[in-house]
């Protein structure tokens, strides 16, 4: 199946009518949790525009562009506790949780509807490994307590580094989806990371090997002095 292919109309939901159809990558990136991966995609796709958690195009991309781009990340993240900051309409971090049920997440997003979103997939997913925190990232609390931080098209790098960096622990890790212009931020962020002590930058490029939209991540740790 290719991307611009879009499912038949279910009925009256014109809404679902414009969804794309499934990529064969959904399969390889959800592996044995692609029915949950369905179900979430599904709910989004029927909810997303109008709680304003997507754009009105977004619909006929969907599965490429945001549901199989959050997943090619999954591989990145290691069993412990992962923040996903700025999570939105859940993603990366709902997508992540569902394919890697042995990583714990809290996904914190400040604006009200947004969280009772989360929420609301979390229950009907029945994900364990998830906790929904309404607060902006540096006023969490969460100083020093995550292996790992996630966020997908929050804000520059320059910006994000000094939001995320102090709820990892020392030797904690940034995983972070970026857009083209990912080499750009990093040159304009060398300050910041000198100064919230971040080294070994990387940016790595996913889903070459599935035949889909290049994902980008930044990859990078932060040392404990």
């Amino acid at each position: 199946m290719t991307s611009d292919q879009t499912t038949p109309e279910r009925g009256e939901d014109s809404t679902i009518a414009t969804l794309e159809v499934e990529p064969a990558s959904a399969a390889a990136v959800f592996g044995d949790h692609l029915e949950l991966g369905r179900r979430f995609t599904d709910s989004l796709a029927r909810h997303g525009e109008e709680l304003g958690l997507i754009g009105p195009l977004e619909l006929p991309r969907l599965w490429t562009r945001h549901i199989v781009n959050s997943g090619l990340v999954a591989p990145l993240l290691r069993p412990g506790r992962v923040a996903d900051v700025g999570s939105g309409a859940g993603l990366p971090g709902i997508v992540l949780a569902i394919i890697r049920p042995d990583v714990s997440f809290t996904l914190i997003e400040p604006m009200e509807r947004r969280v009772d979103w989360l929420s609301r997939q979390v229950s009907e997913l029945g994900l364990e490994n998830v906790v929904v925190e309404r607060a902006r990232a540096e006023d969490s609390g969460f100083k020093h307590q995550f292996d790992q931080v996630t966020a997908r098209a929050v804000s520059a790098l320059r910006t994000l580094v000094p939001v995320t960096a102090p709820l990892l622990k020392p030797g904690g890790e940034f995983v972070l989806l970026k857009g083209a212009g990912v080499a750009g931020e990093i040159g304009a962020a060398d300050k910041v990371f000198r100064k919230y002590r971040v080294i070994d930058p990387e940016v790595l490029e996913l889903g070459g090997d599935h035949g889909t939209e290049i994902t980008r991540v930044f990859r990078a740790r932060v040392t404990s002095g």
